[in-house]
């Protein structure tokens, strides 16, 4: 076995281990069950601040100003949505790994919740008056948006596989007579297992900040949050995760899924920080955020083939490689480019697989230098990740028309990449049907 298949097979074995991993399996389903959220928080914050605001928006001109009037109603979705993300994915986590645990309930989003707060200081100081003020009872909104999202995700993994543990020992379940309900057996059933685990999560959160002297939520952000956040909103960390995403792709393995468990909490995360300061008109402090991923790394799908495509146009009249491109071309518009990864192929070929790799890579610098000098406007705003280039880098940066120019400039850098592969590959293909022919 050759080199290239023994890697082949060893990034194939880790990858389908690291897939079928249960906290990882809970984390992606929870952070897809939450897209919907996202997006709705999302576009009430562009709503509110392009079309409602009195001083930026549409309702600045005299005959649209009754529309700040309705600025409330997407304040208090943007509140309802973006500011109990946190606990939405504690509750989710915590139901997705009940199920692998083998809970048929959603008790155990429901515990996972419980055990959060139990952990979570809930006295704040609060000036009033000009005076700082003892509030106690209350949650801070630090502890229900992304900034807790890492202490969140522990808890809700720590709290289930604790109770689901505790649940399989039958000398600590209720059981009730056959008479009663199965709803109320496997409630009462359920009690002592759900008490030992609170009791316990507490404890643990009150006996750390004892000993500590800090609380759970500032060891985990500085520990583990804080350090994978300064590296990931980093140029070199983004290219990095991304280049190990592409060469996933390159052979088999869907990239996007195996980093997405690193990705998603930390640029939505870094994507919920921009939208907060731009509802609050402050200054965006994020350059990498999952909008940057998707319009400046993955136009037109993983690997910027829309570059491809329009390469393959213009470089070759390869008859099946121009069918390909053309089929593919609707699809990649929506960012959806399995038909030309799968038909051209990309997956193990040499010759294509280079410039999959190498072209997101100098499109996502070009888009970092870009914004980092100010040309293109950050990104406010979480869009779906369908929504098709040019409109994308529009909506999310807000009406950047900065960020629209760059986008079409990492189009064409990507084309001028891609084709002196296309060619290269045009002409194996060319001389490979040589014999075919003579042999004819």
């Amino acid at each position: 076995m050759s080199f290239r298949d023994r890697l082949i097979d060893s990034l194939g074995a880790f990858a389908n281990k690291f897939n079928s991993y249960r906290y990882i399996m809970a984390i992606k389903a929870s952070f897809i069950t939450l897209m919907p959220v996202i997006i709705v928080g999302a576009f009430s914050v562009l709503i509110s601040n392009m079309v409602m605001d009195p001083k930026n928006g549409l309702a600045s001109f005299a005959m649209f100003s009754f529309l700040a009037d309705f600025k409330p109603i997407m304040s208090s979705i943007n509140y309802a949505t973006l500011s109990f993300l946190n606990i939405g994915a504690v509750f989710l986590i915590g139901i997705e790994l009940g199920k692998i645990n083998g809970s048929r309930s959603l008790f155990p989003g429901l515990l996972a919740v419980i055990c959060f707060i139990a952990v979570t200081p809930t006295t704040v100081e609060l000036m009033v008056n000009n005076q700082m003020q003892v509030v106690k009872d209350v949650l801070a909104k630090q502890f229900s948006d992304t900034r807790s999202l890492f202490l969140g995700m522990f808890i809700a993994i720590l709290s289930v596989e604790v109770y689901s543990r505790l649940e399989t020992l039958d000398r600590l379940k209720i059981k009730m007579p056959e008479s009663v309900p199965p709803n109320v057996s496997a409630s009462f059933s359920a009690l002592i297992p759900a008490i030992i685990t609170v009791v316990a999560i507490a404890t643990f959160g009150f006996v750390f900040h004892r000993v500590t002297g800090i609380y759970l939520y500032d060891a985990v952000y500085q520990v583990v949050q804080q350090p994978l956040e300064t590296v990931v909103q980093s140029l070199p960390g983004i290219l990095i995760l991304m280049f190990v995403a592409q060469l996933f792709w390159v052979i088999g393995i869907h990239g996007n899924q195996m980093v997405k468990p690193i990705r998603e909490p930390l640029l939505l995360g870094a994507i919920m920080v921009n939208m907060t300061a731009f509802e609050q008109g402050k200054e965006i402090p994020n350059i990498i955020t999952m909008p940057f991923w998707d319009v400046y790394m993955s136009i037109g799908g993983s690997g910027i083939t829309l570059g491809l495509l329009f390469a393959v146009m213009i470089a070759t009249k390869r008859k099946e490689m121009r069918e390909i491109s053309k089929l593919s071309l609707g699809p990649s518009f929506f960012n959806i480019n399995e038909p030309v990864i799968f038909g051209m192929p990309i997956m193990l070929n040499p010759i294509l697989a280079i410039p999959f790799i190498i072209t997101p890579l100098v499109t996502g610098t070009i888009g970092y230098f870009a914004t980092s000098i100010g040309f293109a406007g950050k990104a406010v705003v979480m869009v779906p990740w369908t929504t098709p280039p040019i409109i994308n880098a529009w909506l999310s940066t807000a009406g950047s028309m900065g960020a629209v120019v760059t986008q079409l400039i990492c189009i064409v850098v990507a084309t001028l990449i891609y084709l002196p592969f296309v060619k290269v590959a045009a002409r194996r293909a060319e001389q490979a049907e040589q014999p075919v022919i003579q042999n004819a």
